[in-house]
């Protein structure tokens, strides 16, 4: 198990450590919720890296990464335990079909910990051998204000009640990181709780860095201009933008088609990989994928 970094320049080194590439601002704000224990809360576009910091921080501190993958509809207690129906039944007909079972006995065996499925926020509370776990709220606004609520407290006092079992509370509290992608306005109280920090696309410089990170079989000519003709596409009227997401896996469709550089035609062919609405795509490709290409390119060319 590896210590929390003692700095912003060693949570960088921790990121990087796992091919994570951001700026100081972002670096700061990890460190100070890691040092300081409180939930660190991200905003920004899909695919711009809110998740996968979540995943560079478990990989690089060593701990076990607890994801609740939020959804419309989500409830406290889906998002905290159930119990195992089939098996109580199938304890209840065995019990039945012996005879003679004490029923209270039985409920209290119904209901004990052999029969609990632990959800993210209970397996998030208990301890665990290499340290306080990283725990991942991912995409908190697309649930309602009712769950909200319920995490305000859950991540006050780091502790959640089931009725049958009393009260968990965590005795050393999870690393906790929220997501939002924006689709609503998520309520103060609940970043109050938190650092808050705005991710937003990188720039060139910076995006080359993390594609080169995430897929250095990439040639640096092909890379150059896959990051110059997203950063170009990205000021196009689009439905929606290309995250960083989709740079890398673009750069992953490139590099299988063995291509060394962008064409048109390879542009056209592959857009599915960084865009996916059919109608930005119908209004890139052909003559449109082009010119962007050919911005693209002036653009490295005047950069150099």
């Amino acid at each position: 198990m590896s210590d929390v970094p003692q700095g912003i320049d060693e949570t960088l080194a921790l990121l990087a450590g796992q091919n994570y590439v951001c700026g100081r601002d972002l670096g700061t704000v990890a460190f100070l919720a890691l040092s300081l224990g409180k939930p660190l809360f991200l905003e920004g576009e899909a695919g711009v890296g809110k998740t996968e910091i979540a995943k560079a921080i478990a990989a690089g501190l060593g701990r076990r990464l607890i994801r609740l993958q939020c959804y419309e509809g989500l409830d406290a207690a889906s998002a905290i335990y159930e119990w195992n129906f089939a098996a109580q039944m199938i304890a209840i007909r065995t019990a039945e079909a012996a005879g003679g079972a004490d029923r209270g006995a039985l409920q209290t065996e119904l209901f004990s910990d052999a029969y609990l499925i632990r959800r993210p926020l209970l397996e998030a509370m208990e301890p665990h051998a290499e340290g306080p776990p990283v725990l991942l709220i991912d995409e908190v606004d697309r649930t309602d204000a009712p769950f909200e609520a319920f995490l305000l407290e859950a991540l006050s006092d780091f502790q959640v009640t089931i009725p049958e079992l009393g009260t968990v509370k965590a005795a050393e509290p999870p690393i906790v990181i929220l997501t939002s992608n924006r689709t609503r306005e998520v309520h103060d109280a609940l970043k109050r709780r938190c650092l808050y920090h705005w991710v937003d696309y990188p720039d060139y410089t910076r995006e080359l860095e993390i594609l080169t990170a995430r897929v250095p079989e990439c040639a640096a000519v092909l890379s150059a201009e896959i990051v110059a003709f997203v950063q170009r596409l990205r000021g196009e009227d689009l439905f929606k933008n290309p995250g960083v997401a989709e740079t890398v896996d673009w750069a992953r469709c490139l590099v299988a088609l063995d291509a060394v550089a962008l064409s048109p035609e390879m542009v056209s062919d592959t857009l599915g990989a960084v865009l996916k609405y059919q109608d930005d795509i119908a209004k890139i490709a052909g003559s449109e994928a082009s010119r962007i290409l050919d911005d693209a390119r002036a653009d490295l060319a005047r950069a150099s």
